[in-house]
């Protein structure tokens, strides 16, 4: 049964905006309350955090598809929408974020790093908000926004100082459950090391951190055997180690040609060309293995490495192999530099920038920007106030004159969005982007059609008015 993964495809929804509420305050004796139509909650965001007590994300491989709750509709008595709550998902501490072409969108190392993979939508503004001196008591409400959908790919890189790497056998496991306290699989037969074992290691003052990686062979940088699977576990190493057996039962292998595959193999994977490497001959309890280990280590020394004898069995050799470690990681760990806080960096926009763009295509001419889009997507059409009220926003933006300077005439075709899911209209110049099916730019009709309490009161001035008229007219005998 599978206990490992570090490489998963995680679909992810945040959660979507509440719509508005239209409602209009009545009470008793109380004809024009007024607009009391309460604002939509927001969705929830999907974020990822690095948790130091998750190892693997065994988890969002059995269920790879997240979704965070969405924002509850507004409510009449100005009373807003509950927000939707936040779904945060625990991740490894060296978890990279990748999109679907492969690019990184963030690199989550230490713990409480956090990366928002899925914005929540907004919530929608109910009509109490929209009610202006123009427009008193709006019959319409925005709608919420839906949230962010995002497909992607969670990578493990293990976060250790020291990695092993080495053929299968060639005794890393053996190593590294007598340098540390880590319990890995020991077994006398080739890839008992399935997955990245880690391990403690104390030496004097310095605490670190030793990796085991499964065993590499030729091929294992082009996904022959499991090298490719796990050589990303050893990119944020600060030391290499070769460990080197020299007791193999194989006639043609031997530590110095092991070393020359396994270095190929580094290179060909890139980046890891730079960390120091010590090298270990392991085995040497056996006759056989001390013999060999002194006959290759003057070659060793001479292509500039530094050399080890131990013996994993035999507890031969390891604490100056540990020290020899701390020394190397204490060096790498000062000319890293220094960690400074995470910083939030502001970047206002332009005064002049419209935030939006006009572009003529084959058969249309395009609105793309974040305003527009989001005004389209709150914007119910089905209510014709509503439209007149997008409208109203499009043309103060400066959507008609763009467009005008763009060379649409009348009936030409606008679209507001991306080709996908675009809201598309033949336009006009005195009509509303998106609306010319339900009314002209800014149109309310219940401001045409007076209120009849308000007809009633215009209908009596204009009977006081004739009566006053007739007054002054009247003259005595």
């Amino acid at each position: 049964m599978t206990t490992f993964v570090d490489r998963v495809e995680l679909h992810v929804a945040a959660g979507n905006g509440g719509h508005g509420c239209a409602s209009v305050h009545r009470e008793k004796f109380k004809p024009l309350g007024g607009p009391d139509g309460g604002n939509g909650g927001r969705g929830g965001d999907v974020i990822l955090t690095v948790d130091q007590s998750v190892t693997t994300l065994l988890d969002y491989h059995h269920s790879p598809h997240r979704k965070a709750t969405n924002g509850k509709p507004g409510e009449g008595g100005n009373r807003s929408g509950k927000d939707g709550q936040d779904l945060v998902l625990p991740v490894p501490d060296g978890t990279v974020v990748l999109d679907g072409a492969g690019n990184v969108l963030a690199d989550l190392v230490g713990h409480g790093t956090s990366y928002v993979a899925a914005q929540g939508g907004r919530g929608g503004l109910g009509n109490a908000a929209l009610a202006s001196a123009r427009r008193k008591a709006p019959g319409f409400a925005l709608l919420g926004e839906p949230g962010d959908l995002q497909d992607i790919h969670l990578e493990l890189k293990t976060v250790a100082d020291v990695a092993l790497v080495g053929y299968p056998s060639a005794g890393k496991s053996s190593l590294i459950s007598v340098l540390s306290a880590a319990k890995p699989k020991i077994a006398d037969y080739p890839f008992t090391t399935l997955v990245p074992n880690l391990g403690v290691v104390t030496a004097g003052s310095t605490v670190y951190t030793v990796a085991d990686v499964p065993g590499l062979i030729p091929g294992a940088s082009q996904g022959k055997g499991l090298g490719l699977e796990f050589l990303r576990h050893v990119e944020r190493c600060s030391v290499l180690v070769h460990v080197l057996d020299t007791a193999t039962l194989e006639s043609e292998r031997d530590p110095l040609s092991d070393l020359d595959v396994i270095e190929a193999e580094l290179s060909e994977y890139g980046g890891l060309d730079r960390r120091p490497r010590i090298v270990v001959l392991n085995k040497i309890d056996v006759p056989d293995g001390k013999d060999l280990a002194e006959m290759v280590r003057p070659d060793l020394e001479a292509r500039g490495y530094r050399v080890f004898e131990v013996s994993a069995v035999a507890h031969m050799g390891l604490r100056e192999l540990s020290f020899a470690l701390a020394e190397l990681v204490a060096g790498a760990r000062a000319a890293r530099p220094k960690e400074e806080a995470t910083r939030i960096v502001i970047r206002p926009k332009a005064v002049d920038d419209a935030g939006f763009t006009v572009t003529r295509e084959e058969d249309v001419f395009r609105v793309r920007g974040e305003k527009p889009e989001r005004w389209v997507r709150q914007t119910d059409f089905n209510n014709d106030e509503a439209v007149g009220y997008l409208a109203d926003r499009l043309n103060r933006l400066g959507v008609e004159e763009r467009l005008m300077k763009a060379g649409a005439r009348h009936g030409d075709g606008v679209a507001i969005g991306p080709e996908d899911n675009a809201v598309v209209f033949d336009w006009e110049p005195s009509m509303s982007a998106g609306a010319e099916m339900l009314g002209r730019r800014g149109e309310d009709h219940r401001f045409e059609e007076p209120r009849p309490a308000a007809q009633r009161r215009r209908d009596r001035e204009a009977e006081r008015d004739d009566a006053q008229q007739e007054f002054d007219g009247f003259e005595p005998f």
